[in-house]
């Protein structure tokens, strides 16, 4: 995170493994767009609420719970997609918990739909929403929800 001071609230937002590989990654069930798209579609609308957005993508558990540590005192709230480490990471779990800031989980598909080890969150329990199945407009609807509840 950037120690930029500005009145206007930040939100961070974080993209765990293989959302690199939006866009290319099966297209059929996670759509063309890539990350560059996503940031782009949420910038947009963080200009529409009058808020920051900054965004970190990485493959590494440990890096994601660095990102995280980071945003305290900085951070309004989150939007994370952990990827797998959804289903596994007690860690993010523990980092989401350790920071105190409100975060919305966030799944491009409905991992309710998919494989049953993806049914299994260990960071829904402690966010303040979870958002799944409504591609990358889920996003979207999450920093809406965020500034509605802590932005202003």
């Amino acid at each position: 995170m950037t120690n930029e001071t500005s009145p206007l609230p930040l939100f961070l937002v974080l993209n765990g493994p293989n959302l690199n590989l939006l866009g290319t990654r099966e297209p059929e069930r996670y759509g063309s767009e890539t990350l560059l798209d996503l940031e782009t579609r949420v910038t947009a609308a963080a200009g529409r609420l009058n808020v920051r957005v900054e965004f970190f993508q990485s493959n590494h558990e440990g890096a994601l719970i660095d990102a995280i540590h980071g945003a305290r005192g900085g951070a309004t709230g989150i939007i994370l997609n952990a990827g797998a480490y959804t289903h596994t990471s007690i860690a993010i779990r523990d980092a989401i918990v350790g920071v105190a800031i409100p975060t919305v989980e966030v799944h491009v598909t409905n991992v309710h739909a998919r494989e049953e080890f993806r049914h299994t969150s260990y960071i829904a329990e402690k966010a303040d929403a979870v958002i799944a199945g409504a591609g990358l407009l889920g996003y979207v609807f999450a920093l809406e929800l965020l500034v509605a509840k802590y932005g202003r």
